[in-house]
């Protein structure tokens, strides 16, 4: 039996300013411990999309204990707004409000890599890895991402995809918060006041599951040339934004979209009263109805790379299109209206 060096959980107590689930280890215990393997334990669940009922019960049988050694279910809250949003809410202020009993907050605005002048784009692997030590997330935990009850699916999907891009082994998305509640399922409000820290390991991103500028500028420079390999580039932003009428919410960006992009508003794969994910034979409707060809490589963006996670899922549910084949634009509009020069006329508008 190998064995390796690891940092025994400590729990810190928080003062009531402090952030939720997000203080550092300020001491650690090292020991020899043996290297197991937990990863061969079967999944609770039996889709990447979860329902309320069965994440409850997966609950039950798995809590998120600190002192448990096996897998356990980690609820993720992920709520984000837009920064116009009218109401002037934060993630933070409605995780505090309501959320699932002993759920962990993953701040959108924050595990991000902080030296790149756009928003949300990927952290590094070691970034990652301590975000995760911080929440107490262990590599074998099964984690169950959601929204708030005020978006429903928005955000969830970003950080879900996130997790799978840095191959965290076990992650779900919960179909959704706002049925959570209204099913009257257990919440709980009010700030965390202690944080379990651990060591979660330095892990590799899987760059087949992000596209880049380059690449999606190749493919808008290649719309329409013969020979080309037909990617399609599906934008999730609102219709307005992609013709260019309406203005993007970040000041002083141009509107508009990438030459031959299909124009696949998130909220065309939710349903419009429960804002859930919509069943799989819905779900391929409404791209075969976009004319989104599944045989050809598809690129996902959005306005920073977050609602473009929505309609990647939205894919996944449907097993549309190969997910070899599968990418999410990482910088998304926001990138590349400030990237592009003027004389590409790679901006385009609708009339």
């Amino acid at each position: 039996m190998s064995f390796l060096a690891v940092l025994r959980p400590v729990r810190v107590s928080l003062p009531k300013s402090s952030f939720p689930q997000a203080a550092r280890c300020t001491s650690h215990r090292f020991s020899a411990a043996p290297v197991h393997s937990r990863l061969g334990t079967p999944r609770p669940f039996s889709s990447y999309l979860v329902a309320p009922k069965e994440l409850a019960e997966a609950l039950k049988k798995a809590p998120p204990s600190p002192i448990s050694s096996e897998p356990r279910v980690i609820p993720l809250c992920a709520s984000w707004f837009l920064p116009n949003d009218p109401e002037g809410r934060t993630g933070i202020e409605v995780f505090r409000e309501k959320r699932i009993p002993k759920a962990r907050f993953f701040d959108l605005d924050k595990v991000i890599d902080k030296r790149s002048p756009y928003p949300h784009m990927l952290p590094s692997p070691k970034n990652f890895a301590e975000s995760m030590s911080e929440l107490g997330i262990r590599r074998e935990d099964i984690v169950v991402v959601y929204d708030s009850k005020e978006l429903g699916i928005f955000s969830a999907p970003r950080v879900a995809w996130t997790l799978k891009v840095f191959g965290h082994p076990r992650v779900h998305i919960l179909n959704n918060f706002r049925l959570w509640v209204e099913q009257e399922f257990p919440t709980e409000s009010g700030n965390m006041w202690t944080v379990e820290c651990g060591m979660y390991p330095i892990p590799e991103m899987d760059e087949a599951k992000v596209a880049s500028y380059e690449e999606v500028r190749e493919v808008a420079l290649d719309h329409n040339k013969e020979g080309a390999e037909g990617v399609q580039i599906l934008d999730a932003r609102s219709p307005g934004r992609w013709t260019g009428k309406d203005p993007e919410p970040r000041p002083g960006l141009s509107s508009g979209h990438m030459p031959g992009s299909i124009n696949v508003p998130f909220d065309s794969v939710l349903d419009p009263v429960t804002k859930a994910f919509l069943p799989a034979e819905k779900l391929k409707e409404v791209f075969t109805k976009s004319g989104v060809d599944p045989e050809k490589p598809i690129i996902s963006s959005c306005g920073t790379g977050v609602t473009a996670c929505v309609i990647e899922t939205a894919l996944e549910e449907a097993a549309y299109g190969s997910p070899e084949k599968r990418k999410v634009y990482d910088g998304s509009w926001t990138e590349w209206a400030q990237r592009v020069q003027p004389s590409d006329s790679l901006i385009r508008s609708s009339e």
